[in-house]
């Protein structure tokens, strides 16, 4: 799908991850190794014709290391050589990639080229890896242009044949190959003998503006998972954490929690103090509907934000995008309820 007498320019940015380890002889420990040898090991990528430059992390992490910090200086990395490449594609960490994607999806403001996150189950060097694959169709799709326009121009991951919005990806696997699910969106894409686009759903700009990237994002977060038997002094734990202005709280089905006296209370209390508290399912499939039974409508009349069919990751992410930004509560409360990055559905008019 490139245009024709045009070299599409690609920029690789490894962080790290299971993609680029080699197993210690040692030990048996797999440890990252340098870049080169990585990409050494898909000559393959010679064939494309294209402009591949790279940068990495020195030293390069694991993703269970990820932090915000991190998530800014990819961010300053794409921001600052944008102007000179068609698309990036970050070799990550499978761990905690759909964080890093729904982070970036926010601080990468009017994003207009593909930024695409892979990496693998086994590393590149086995002869059963997932790494080659997912890295060559990356680049490919990074590349791809139609009418001298991205054919993607969003934050998203590729993994094992499907393009997903980055922002609306959860990892659900450790042992296959399959390891990401976009379980309240279409995927984007599908990889097999070409690659098929679903126009309808890749998020496409009218014309090339600039880019507004976001550096800051404040930790001042946290998730609180509900489960039957959870005692007031738990929840007690984190809602008085000082600081701390926005709470996620992961509810059962379609956004219901315990009715008890105490517990609303305590919800209620957090409230008008101030904090942000937004309603997320534990269900992987489905979406928040307060009004449906009377517990959650309960929540929604102390003022508990919707998070409708946002992941958890992609909720925590905008919430520190959004205090980041130095909002006020009610602003970010706003925010919440509008999609910024393709993150949440408010009509569920696609189809299921």
């Amino acid at each position: 799908m490139n245009e024709p007498h045009y070299i599409s320019s690609i920029l690789i940015i490894y962080t790290g991850g299971t993609i680029g380890m080699i197993e210690n002889p040692t030990t048996g420990v797999l440890e990252a190794f340098s870049l080169r040898s990585l990409l050494e090991s898909v000559p393959e990528l010679k064939r494309f014709g294209y402009e591949i430059s790279t940068m990495q992390f020195d030293p390069p992490i694991d993703s269970s290391e990820m932090e915000p910090l991190h998530w800014s200086r990819l961010t300053k990395m794409i921001a600052d050589n944008y102007e000179f490449y068609d698309g990036f594609v970050i070799l990550h960490g499978t761990d905690t990639m759909s964080f890093t994607a729904s982070a970036l999806s926010f601080m990468l403001g009017d994003l207009c080229k593909p930024v695409i996150l892979t990496g693998s189950q086994l590393p590149i060097g086995k002869l059963r890896t997932d790494g080659r694959e997912n890295l060559i169709t990356s680049i490919e799709i990074a590349a791809a242009k139609k009418n001298h326009k991205a054919v993607v121009s969003e934050v998203c991951i590729f993994f094992e044949s499907h393009l997903m919005r980055g922002n609306r990806t959860s990892k659900v696997n450790a042992d296959r190959f399959n390891a990401f699910r976009s379980f309240n969106y279409p995927v984007l894409a599908r990889a097999g003998v070409q690659i098929k686009y679903d126009s309808t759903k890749v998020h496409s700009h009218g014309k090339m503006v600039p880019l507004k990237p976001h550096y800051t994002l404040d930790q001042n977060v946290v998730v609180l998972k509900l489960f039957p038997g959870i005692s007031p002094q738990i929840v007690d734990s984190i809602l008085t954490i000082p600081s701390i202005k926005g709470v996620v709280i992961e509810t059962y089905g379609s956004g219901n929690a315990p009715g008890k006296d105490w517990f609303i209370e305590k919800i209620k209390a957090a409230v008008d103090r101030g904090l942000v508290v937004v309603n997320v399912t534990q269900c992987q499939i489905g979406r928040v509907q307060m009004k449906r039974y009377g517990s959650g409508h309960r929540l929604q009349e102390i003022g508990v934000v919707s998070g409708y069919d946002i992941t958890t990751e992609a909720a925590i992410t905008k919430l520190m995008y959004l205090f980041g930004r130095g909002y006020s509560t009610k602003k970010v409360i706003e925010k919440m309820n509008l999609s910024i990055a393709g993150e949440i559905t408010t009509d569920f008019s696609y189809d299921d």
